[in-house]
């Protein structure tokens, strides 16, 4: 597979994992609460961008960048791709006969939740790729984790010499700006 399309599967599956988390929570919490249908999908969207971005954040921090700094980059590199996933997400469970109102120990809801998170990562994988290609996005975070084992993304070193923007060569300028 090409790096960048590894690169891109791996930043749609991290994100898809922070929106799966915040999905599911916000929908369990709706339905204990009773919220209306409406409630529950703000907060369960709300909830998938807050676990999305910690997702992010943290590896962040701990590599080095102060909590604003890795937020800012964050940010910058996650929000379409979130954006994407939870707009298609939603569309998906929407249109799936039952899905929203069949109640979180109905097979019906996972079901829909698995196709929807299905069709989530097929469209936010090609905008991850874009980013990737432009130097934003999941690149903009990978640059940061210089000093973690990355031999599962397999993009760095390839990545890094495909791209002109020299960000990615440069990490400690690019932090400076942020």
């Amino acid at each position: 597979m090409n790096p960048r399309n590894t690169m891109a599967a791996n930043a749609t599956l991290h994100c898809l994992t922070g929106c799966a988390i915040g999905e599911i929570t916000g929908l369990m919490i709706g339905t204990a609460l009773g919220l209306s249908a409406g409630v529950t999908i703000a907060l369960a969207v709300g909830l998938a961008f807050l676990f999305g971005y910690a997702l992010s954040t943290l590896p962040l921090i701990k590599a080095g960048l102060s909590f604003g700094a890795a937020l800012s980059v964050v940010f910058a590199a996650d929000t379409l791709s979130i954006a994407t996933m939870e707009l298609v997400d939603n569309l998906v469970m929407a249109v799936i006969p039952g899905a929203m109102d069949s109640g979180l120990v109905n097979p019906i809801f996972w079901v829909g939740m698995m196709i929807a998170l299905t069709a989530a990562f097929i469209a936010a994988f090609p905008v991850n790729r874009y980013l990737i290609d432009k130097g934003k996005g999941h690149a903009l975070t990978h640059q940061y984790h210089h000093g973690s084992d990355h031999s599962a993304h397999g993009a760095d070193r390839d990545h890094q010499s495909s791209t002109s923007h020299g960000a990615a060569e440069q990490p400690h300028r690019r932090q400076e700006h942020l």
